[in-house]
């Protein structure tokens, strides 16, 4: 086969492949709510992916989040520790079930997460920010508690505030700490913790109990369990608290050695309680305590009125790009104007096969792709008139304006190229999808403007379709 026969076989194969990969996205958009219960299940199996909507598009929370380094271990540094918070909410949002959420580093102690589509963003926002400490310490039942418990129900003190109280301070005995409880129960507890939950490898939720209530059932790793069956051998008759986040859950007595590495969190959960106590222990803990010091929600109606909008501004600029393009270069326009459609489907296709997310900046980026797209047929065409114009055949102009207007379109092309990198590299979110939307259309457009252009001139001048061009 010819050249220009190979060239026909690829563009029709990429163009093939591109509308191949956006059916998915066709079919999950116009599908109801119930259809799309049953396509969730297959759509990241199959081979096009549904090209995901943003947090600007399709709704959801933005949050930034900071890192309580006052709080953190002095042996952990400060960008591990964030590297090692930004692993654990990752865990944590994947276990919610959001898709496609952002979480990234922020400056130097900083947390930005989006969640898309999230209805519930308080309980998602408790969800990130539980510190999710989980601690086993042994209770003293001393009737030192009474007489701690009298005095702070006396003062109406906190514990956060104890030091403010040095006569209850000098109650609490040598190597005991005080903590509370839920329902304003107080309890001594061993100042170092027995066990902690870094040696967790599940958590589950379970009903059980009397009446069924749920509770979490825990499981340690080996070395957890030999140290779990170690102390619950030495204390036996003993209450065991279980402290999540420096309050007390629940202080069972320990009627026996356990042997397994397991065991229970009870503390009157609802299922939902449960459900996310399991979720952050298994992610589990944060290296410090973080919080919210922006948050932004961004409404379903908001989100359609940005796709509307979008969309509409998109097309209206293509639109009046391909017209200005009928009108002042005619048939030659025309050509332009396949190519510049090609552009368009291959580069949506490349973004639903990758799983890209689309986000409002990249809409813009769509736009200024194929605004670059034109540009490089401009140049094109521009050169072959100057050929013309010198007095060149058709067959040679054409030529002739296609190696001449390289330079230039590479150029352009790579320039932009470059400042879309440091895009990609230095911005957040939104500044992102707007960069790999301008990267990949980029590209896309330096072959349809180069190769497939050129490849129907070509067949037209071979069939004799065309024997000259008119500029």
């Amino acid at each position: 086969m010819s050249k220009l026969q190979w060239k026909f076989i690829f563009t029709a194969l990429v163009l093939g492949l591109s509308v191949y990969f956006l059916y998915p996205t066709w079919e999950w958009y116009r599908s109801t709510p119930d259809e799309r219960a049953t396509y969730e299940k297959l759509k990241d199996k199959i081979v096009g992916k549904v090209l995901n909507l943003g947090l600007d598009l399709r709704g959801g929370s933005h949050l930034l989040m900071e890192l309580d380094v006052s709080k953190l271990d002095p042996k952990l540094d400060v960008k591990d520790a964030v590297d090692r918070a930004i692993e654990i909410i990752r865990n944590r949002v994947d276990q919610f079930g959001v898709s496609e959420p952002l979480i990234a580093r922020q400056g130097e102690q900083w947390i930005v997460v989006q969640l898309p589509g999230i209805k519930d963003p308080q309980r998602a926002k408790d969800l990130i920010g539980k510190t999710a400490l989980l601690e086993f310490r042994i209770v003293d039942n001393s009737s030192a508690i009474n007489a701690i418990t009298e005095k702070m129900r006396d003062k109406g003190a906190r514990i956060e505030e104890l030091s403010k109280y040095p006569e209850i301070v000098k109650l609490i005995p040598p190597g005991m700490e005080l903590f509370a409880g839920k329902e304003e129960r107080y309890y001594l507890l061993k100042s170092t913790p027995e066990l902690t939950g870094a040696y967790l490898v599940n958590a589950k939720v379970e009903l059980g109990g009397e009446f069924g209530y749920p509770h979490v059932s825990i499981e340690f790793n080996k070395d957890g369990g030999r140290i779990f069956s170690q102390v619950t051998e030495a204390n036996i008759e003993r209450n065991l608290a279980i402290v999540l986040d420096g309050v007390v859950q629940s202080a069972p007595v320990i009627r026996s050695r356990i042997p397994d590495g397991k065991a229970i969190i009870e503390g009157n959960f609802t299922g939902d309680d449960a459900k996310m106590l399991a979720m952050v222990l298994r992610a589990g803990a944060l290296p410090a305590p973080v919080r919210v010091i922006e948050e932004r929600s961004v409404g379903p109606t908001l989100g359609e009125d940005s796709i509307k909008y979008g969309v509409l501004s998109a097309l209206v600029g293509s639109l009046a790009v391909i017209i200005f393009m009928l009108i002042y270069y005619g048939f030659s326009g025309v050509i332009a104007n396949v190519a510049l459609l090609i552009n368009l489907f291959v580069l949506l296709g490349m973004m639903a096969y990758f799983h890209f997310t689309l986000t409002l900046p990249g809409i813009a980026g769509i736009a200024l792709t194929l605004g670059m797209a034109v540009d490089a047929n401009v140049l094109i065409l521009e050169r072959i008139r100057e050929e013309l114009a010198a007095g060149k055949t058709a067959r040679l102009a054409l030529d002739a304006g296609y190696q001449k207007a390289m330079t230039a379109i590479m150029d352009s092309n790579i320039t932009t190229l470059i400042a879309a990198l440091f895009l990609f590299q230095f911005g957040t979110g939104p500044v992102k999808g707007f960069a790999v939307t301008l990267t990949i259309g980029l590209t896309i457009s330096m072959f349809t403007a180069i190769v497939v252009t050129k490849m129907i001139y070509d067949f037209l001048f071979q069939e004799r379709i065309i024997e000259t061009i008119k500029l």
